[in-house]
């Protein structure tokens, strides 16, 4: 589909058009379940969050800015609810062992127990040596599983500070770890 189709397509979606949405979503689709799987690594749940990607750009329908700027709007909205939904599976077990198996090169996945809670030990030793409220918030955030608007409401103070909090947390964790080696990194981001 090219830029004038698109804005065609848009600006009939602006006017309650259902039949341009459709169109929309049927182009659309196909490259954010690749670009889903490509985030989550695993197919399940999926379908629901590009339906929720949809109605989300229904319900704002009116407020598109631009054609120039859709395609990184939809990806964006995209991008935020894959997060989420990372987050909460990896809060479960099973799911973060699938993750595990799926993204870790066959000569790493021989990492036994032992040396799997050694690493756990030091991430989690790491964690502490944030301060008071960057871990608080990076442990409800990465552990628990809670939006960063959720945890401003908690704490009472805005989504961007919440943010900031997280940023700074993740930066101090990455410089950290960075002394114990690609295993530490890789286990930090696929289950923090």
């Amino acid at each position: 589909m090219d830029k004038l189709e698109l804005e065609k397509i848009i600006k009939s979606i602006m006017k309650d058009d259902e039949s341009s949405f459709k169109i929309l979503f049927d182009y659309y689709y196909p490259k954010l379940f690749y670009f889903s799987k490509r985030f989550l690594k695993v197919e399940r749940g999926i379908d629901d969050i590009i339906q929720e990607v949809f109605v989300k750009i229904w319900q704002n329908r009116k407020t598109i800015n631009s054609v120039e700027t859709f395609n990184s709007f939809i990806f964006t909205i995209t991008k935020n609810l894959l997060l989420n939904e990372l987050r909460s599976l990896l809060n479960k077990e099973n799911i973060k062992k699938e993750i595990y198996n799926i993204s870790v090169a066959k000569e790493y996945s021989s990492i036994n127990n032992i040396e799997y809670h050694e690493l756990q030990q030091k991430i989690d030793s790491v964690i502490n040596k944030l301060s008071k409220r960057q871990k608080e918030i990076f442990i409800l955030s990465r552990k628990k599983g809670l939006s960063n608007k959720e945890i401003a409401k908690k704490f009472k103070i805005s989504t961007k500070t919440v943010e900031y909090h997280i940023t700074l947390a993740i930066k101090f964790i990455k410089k950290e770890l960075g002394d114990l080696g690609l295993i530490s990194l890789l286990y930090f981001f696929l289950f923090f």
